[in-house]
């Protein structure tokens, strides 16, 4: 920060607005860091963070802490103290959130099926995996979000951005689909399961046609028209 401060100052006295701006965020985020905080917790305002990203501060990135347990005190680790303290200092020192797992129980899981692996965390009494948790959190903080196209041979999720527009998202599976967008077909998929099929969910009219303006939600169920 200080000799990133020191260019930052030449440049801002020949009149560099953006050097200007970022010397002020310097001054907001280098005594938070003298404090021994990570420059994440520091206060700044939407433009300022998103300017203070030039910077590459290690302590800035988005963090999550993983509190590894014993198999038999999954079912549980919201009662255990060493979890809390855990929690308190990522919630106190990080500004984060923290997922409770187990390394073993992952580590059985690895080579059971689907079926098996339901029923073996119900007998342990979780409902999801450490490992899947650890998943959600993540991509909940890195802002990203999961749809899905679907046919007879597959079906395949696919990574976005939250507030991702429907060509943007189909610009993900090829450039083509973004270039020539014309519509996106979609369907909710916790509809499309109660419904069991895509002819069902269109007759209970849950089956919609959606534009370029249509922003993308966690769970679509798309298949996007295109010509180019």
């Amino acid at each position: 920060m200080q000799r990133r401060s020191e260019k930052l100052n030449k440049e801002a006295k020949r009149g560099n607005k953006e050097a200007a701006a970022l010397m002020d965020i310097i001054a907001k985020i280098e005594p938070h860091l003298g404090e021994g905080k990570p420059a994440i917790t520091c206060e700044l305002t939407p433009d300022e963070a998103a300017l203070a990203k030039q910077l590459y501060l290690l302590s800035g990135k988005p963090t999550l802490f993983a509190a590894n347990v014993k198999d038999s005190e999954l079912a549980e680790a919201e009662n255990n103290p060493f979890v809390a303290k855990v929690r308190e200092y990522a919630a106190e020192h990080h500004g984060c959130e923290t997922v409770v797992i187990s390394a073993q129980i992952e580590s059985e899981l690895i080579d059971l099926s689907d079926e098996e692996a339901g029923e073996f965390l119900s007998e342990m009494g979780v409902k999801e995996s450490g490992v899947g948790q650890l998943i959600q959190k993540s991509y909940s903080l890195l802002g990203l979000q999961t749809y899905f196209t679907t046919g007879e041979k597959e079906t395949r999720a696919w990574t976005i951005r939250k507030g991702d527009t429907a060509p943007k998202a189909a610009g993900v599976i090829h450039g083509d689909f973004e270039r020539g967008f014309i519509k996106a077909e979609t369907v909710a998929y916790t509809d499309l399961i109660e419904c069991g099929s895509i002819a069902a969910a269109r007759d209970r009219g849950l089956y919609r046609m959606e534009g370029k303006e249509y922003v993308v939600q966690e769970g679509d169920v798309m298949l996007f028209k295109f010509n180019v």
